[in-house]
């Protein structure tokens, strides 16, 4: 595993890391490129359990987002800027038509660089990524006391390993184990950033479904839910199939967090679609 931190400007604004995200690679630097893009407030250690098993077949490439793990705030977190400094990344690296994987809320940052730079992307997985605003359920209790004033702020301030890791465990259907360097980058995340990023977040999808932007894109599609997300409705997943040839995949019995939940089984789906003939052990219904 090598990293790269800050090397990769936009050049939009002043300073060499200005526009910079943390980058982490693993596997041959000869593979099919394969780039992870996290979830809100979370970081690239999201995809920590599936890192051996998609690293046999793959260059994997793990972006910290803006504002997010290793990464520097920015004063913008709009989606479409979010894909704009991704981009930059894998112009540096000298990287086209890119399988890219995103989960949850970087499924929509994955979406919007198809948009914005169809070049880079040559397919795309979304797991857990809420397809509009009318499929989101009531949240967990615990996050919504975490994420929303007056309290919010104030336990954030104080969050534990053990207060993290319980945020963490409440968007999955079964217990899960964090990794220790998911827990550190989520430490590093303010208040503040982790609220701008989920407004901006549900600000893109208000505007557009995911569905009907990626209908018109033509880029190969798999989405995987899991049967007992918590967070959007399951069934939701189905609005995929709007999509021409999108393959719509469902983990029964897992929540939010596919990649800690069922970490093999998500691996397995996900190199069925990027590398056939893969020797990953098929998902057990």
């Amino acid at each position: 595993m090598s990293e790269l931190t800050g090397e990769h400007d936009t050049g939009r604004t002043h300073g060499p890391r200005a526009h910079g995200l943390r980058v982490v690679h693993d596997g041959p630097k000869d593979a099919p490129p394969l780039l992870l893009i996290h979830g809100s407030g979370a970081s690239g250690a999201t995809w920590g359990p599936m890192i051996p098993a998609l690293a046999r077949r793959h260059h994997v490439v793990r972006v910290d987002l803006p504002g997010c793990g290793q990464s520097p705030p920015v004063p913008s977190y709009d989606v479409p800027a979010q894909a704009d400094r991704v981009a930059a990344v894998l112009d540096g690296l000298g990287l086209r038509a890119v399988a890219v994987a995103g989960h949850s809320s970087g499924g929509y940052v994955a979406t919007a660089l198809a948009e914005r730079r169809p070049d880079l992307v040559g397919s795309l997985a979304l797991i857990s990524s809420g397809p509009a605003p009318d499929a989101l359920l009531p949240q967990p209790f615990f996050l919504r006391v975490l994420l929303a004033p007056p309290l919010g702020p104030l336990l954030w301030a104080m969050r534990s390993d053990a207060v993290i890791r319980k945020g963490v465990g409440a968007t999955a259907a079964r217990p899960v184990e964090v990794p220790d360097a998911m827990v550190a980058d989520l430490r590093r995340g303010t208040y503040r950033t982790t609220r701008a990023v989920l407004r901006c977040n549900g600000a893109y999808i208000a505007e557009r479904s995911v569905p009907e932007r990626l209908a018109a894109l033509g880029v190969p599609l798999l989405v995987v839910f899991g049967g007992a997300d918590p967070r959007w409705e399951p069934s939701s997943a189905h609005r995929y199939e709007a999509v021409p040839g999108a393959r719509v995949e469902t983990l029964p019995g897992v929540g939010h967090m596919a990649m800690l939940e069922e970490p093999g089984g998500t691996a397995a789906l996900l190199l069925g679609f990027t590398a056939p003939g893969s020797d990953i052990p098929p998902v057990r219904p």
